[in-house]
């Protein structure tokens, strides 16, 4: 089945406003990031780590509210394989011994009537911690000059780069926003970790597999229609490939929207990023990617 068969929509006509909103959220995005800061899990910033298993299921919203304040801060409690494990994660500065003592005296008060075991205890060390951020923040980086220069060397223009790589950190700098402004607001874990960066990583490909699509058809157009000008050849090259792009998005979103919903505690904040990153990616491709190349080539054409 294809929708949008014969589609003629002007995204271009107010490509202006789709600045002013992106604008918007990117400097609050950014905003938010440098006053409130990024919320490191213990994987960036260092702690211990464990996995405790019940012999009843439990609530792990009321156990992170009980151990807050044994702990000094707010631990990172979630469950762990099923309703009856949790793993709880702490950047308390004690030694293994004393947390793990902490935590089994306040969960053995706090719930009396359902005992606990620890059945595994890990430690990641501040300076591990600052390699392991200070390399995904490389991976990142790299990713995204890589392909600045691959879409360089596919389409020789470098229009084409600039607007794929705007995109991108479009993408990435508003999800990192709305994860700053959501982590003391939703009742599952939202901390930078291991998991998040390689859903940053797949925002990145999904985001630039929709910008491709859409370039390789306005070179394809350029070659067919060679006497067309660039903004009716961009409108164009959008809505011929727009029943590809909503279908994929879609079937994209309904996946990890399962994913979501179904996929407990320790998949939340990945498949979270994921949901941002599906709908960014498809807006920034109709609305930032491809507009941009528009906007460069005239300002490289004047200059």
């Amino acid at each position: 089945m294809r929708w949008f068969e014969t589609p003629n929509i002007n995204f271009l006509r107010n490509r202006k406003i789709a600045y002013v909103v992106s604008g918007i959220l990117f400097l609050a995005s950014l905003g938010l990031v440098v006053t409130k800061g990024l919320q490191y899990g213990i994987d960036f910033k260092g702690g211990k780590e464990m996995v405790i298993q019940f012999e009843n299921p439990v609530d792990v919203t009321e156990i992170r509210s009980a151990l807050t304040g044994p702990l000094g801060s707010t631990p990172e409690v979630k469950l762990f394989g099923s309703d009856r494990e949790i793993l709880i994660r702490t950047d308390n500065e004690g030694s293994m011994d004393e947390v793990q003592s902490t935590i089994g005296s306040t969960l053995a008060s706090f719930l009396a009537d359902n005992p606990s075991d620890i059945i595994k205890t890990d430690s990641v060390g501040p300076r591990f911690a600052e390699d392991l951020k200070s390399s995904a923040a490389q991976s990142v980086i790299y990713a995204i000059v890589i392909i600045f220069i691959y879409i360089l060397i596919r389409f020789r223009n470098w229009t084409f780069s600039a607007g794929a790589v705007a995109a991108l950190i479009h993408d990435v700098v508003i999800t990192l926003g709305i994860f700053t402004l959501l982590s003391d607001v939703v009742n599952f874990s939202l901390l930078i970790d291991q998991n998040i960066i390689a859903a940053f990583l797949t925002i990145v490909g999904y985001s630039l597999n929709d910008t491709v699509v859409v370039y390789d058809r306005i070179r394809e157009n350029s070659m067919v229609h060679k006497g067309m000008e660039l903004l009716p050849m961009v409108n164009k090259s959008l809505n011929d490939t727009l029943s590809r792009t909503i279908i994929t998005s879609l079937t994209t979103l309904f996946v990890v929207l399962v994913l979501f919903i179904f996929g407990g505690e320790v998949l939340k904040g990945l498949s979270f990023a994921l949901i941002i990153g599906v709908v960014l990616g498809t807006y920034s491709s109709l609305f930032v990617a491809s507009p941009l190349v528009l906007e460069l080539d005239r300002r490289s054409k004047k200059s």
